[in-house]
């Protein structure tokens, strides 16, 4: 049953687009930018890779790594302190640089939260595993069509949850994260202690430390932030979303930015002296409970990882089912994509779309018995580069957006550019310097293949041959910017 299947034209989406109207409260939108970062999924996958490669400064590519997405955040903000939709940067994107950069950018965006959704059911996937084998003493993993399974039960879980109701989402979102963190922020904190609390000055000084290590650890940094600014596919949900999303962007940022930074240094000082170290470990949070004598703990953090990883899929199916709505909407995709649920007032089809495709190719891969840590990176390269060139894309069109409006100032400029060579170093050295190898290389690949083609075929083409596809656009935008009049002070 759905609310509405009019032509876009005929439906700005300032209107009532059928969704629930301001019932998510700022805690319950900045639940959503944290699960779709997933910050559990750092300390227990991606510092150790970060170690491999920035070594003891791995605390400092994470500093870099936060002033870099707290650029972007500051350029998604030029927006989200003017206009509130469902559409996220892809709106965002329409209003700075018009429809046709929009429809890429719309399509890397749906491709980017759909990717993060597919790669964080293979983490899910693996601590359950862990879980299993551990509790029933087990030596062996499970079969390969079992984890598969898991796969589709995680996507299956997060899907009903988004079908139904985006505040019972949002609530179960925020109440996952915090459970997982608080467990980490408690190993991390016994840790410095049992290292009493002295300074690392190897750590500190980045002893023996390059800038090309560096570099190369700051790609996997920024893959640790990606989702950050999904709080803004809310924007017809939140209560006073000029005010609410705009915040939970930026603290989300700081707030993980933060957790990454604590994580990565302590990590290093946790396994100092022992034989495994972080280079080699495949649970690290469990080994550095063990290490503080809270080795008790290993079961809960599993959990807390599975947890996380769930939250961050629902996430992500919530944030890529609104972007897809708002295309459908516009008509760049079938218009049944922008229908909302009558009773549940939700993007239904756009939600059940979103989660079969994040379960298709990790449950594919694992069934044919891939690793699942190269899936996650496989999959999760492909979503990063996908997020990267919608972020590059949002901070040209700050300053073209705020130029047109008569407010951009030389800081704009300079927030703008700094976002821009962020993004850069991330994105060339993911996939031109140095050559990519598996499973970097894979992703890659995958990226430029999804964004030319599908962008072109189901966006571009469809917006150059419909003059109404066009008006309906434009009378969107126009609703859209002219929803809120309000005065934007400097950030």
């Amino acid at each position: 049953m759905t609310a509405s299947s009019s032509a876009p034209a005929t439906v700005p989406a300032a209107a009532n687009n059928g969704l629930k109207q301001g019932v998510l409260s700022p805690l319950e939108v900045f639940g959503q930018s944290v699960a779709n970062i997933a910050p559990t999924a750092t300390p227990t996958v991606v510092i150790p890779l970060v170690f491999i490669v920035a070594g003891a400064g791995a605390w400092a590519t994470y500093l870099f790594a936060l002033l870099a997405i707290g650029f972007v955040a500051l350029n998604i903000n030029q927006f989200a302190r003017r206009s509130s939709s469902p559409g996220n940067i892809y709106t965002y994107i329409a209003l700075g640089l018009g429809p046709t950069a929009a429809i890429f950018v719309g399509w890397a965006l749906f491709v980017g939260y759909v990717g993060i959704g597919s790669s964080v059911t293979t983490g899910f996937t693996n601590y359950v595993n862990v879980l299993i084998k551990t509790v029933f003493n087990l030596h062996s993993d499970l079969p390969n069509l079992v984890l598969a399974g898991i796969v589709g039960l995680s996507v299956f879980g997060a899907w009903l949850v988004a079908y139904k109701d985006v505040r019972l989402s949002t609530r179960l979102m925020l109440t996952f994260e915090l459970i997982s963190v608080s467990l980490i922020l408690i190993v991390l904190a016994v840790t410095l202690v049992h290292y009493g609390f002295r300074i690392d000055t190897d750590q500190l000084t980045l002893k023996g430390i390059n800038l090309d290590g560096l570099r190369l650890g700051l790609v996997l940094a920024i893959f640790s932030f990606t989702g950050f600014e999904s709080a803004t596919s809310l924007g017809t949900e939140a209560k006073n979303p000029l005010r609410t999303i705009p915040h939970a962007v930026f603290r989300s940022a700081l707030f993980v930015g933060f957790l990454f930074i604590l994580a990565s240094y302590a990590s290093v000082v946790g396994f100092q002296g022992h034989d495994t170290t972080l280079a080699t470990t495949t649970a690290p949070i469990q080994d550095l409970a063990s290490f503080g004598g809270i080795g008790f703990l290993s079961i809960p953090i599993t959990v807390g990882a599975i947890i996380s990883f769930f939250a961050c899929t629902l996430a992500s199916v919530t944030a890529g089912a609104r972007v897809l709505f708002q295309l459908g909407r516009h008509g760049l995709f079938h218009s049944a994509f922008g229908d909302a649920h009558q009773s549940n007032e939700t993007p239904h089809i756009a939600v059940t779309l979103a989660a079969i495709l994040a379960f298709v190719p990790a449950a594919i891969l694992t069934a044919n018995g891939s690793p699942l840590f190269s899936i996650y990176g496989w999959i999760g390269t492909t979503a990063t580069l996908a997020l990267i060139v919608a972020y590059t894309s949002v901070s040209i069109a700050a300053p073209v957006y705020l130029h047109r409006l008569g407010e951009l100032k030389p800081w704009h400029v300079a927030i703008s550019v700094g976002a821009i060579v962020f993004q850069a170093i991330g994105f060339l050295g993911t996939t031109v310097w140095p050559v990519p190898t598996d499973p970097g290389v894979i992703g890659a690949i995958i990226a430029f293949v999804l964004l030319l083609s599908g962008g072109f075929a189901f966006g571009y083409v469809q917006y150059k041959r419909s003059q109404l596809v066009r008006d309906g656009i434009d009378a969107d935008l126009a609703g859209i910017h002219g929803r809120y009049q309000v005065g934007a002070d400097a950030v």
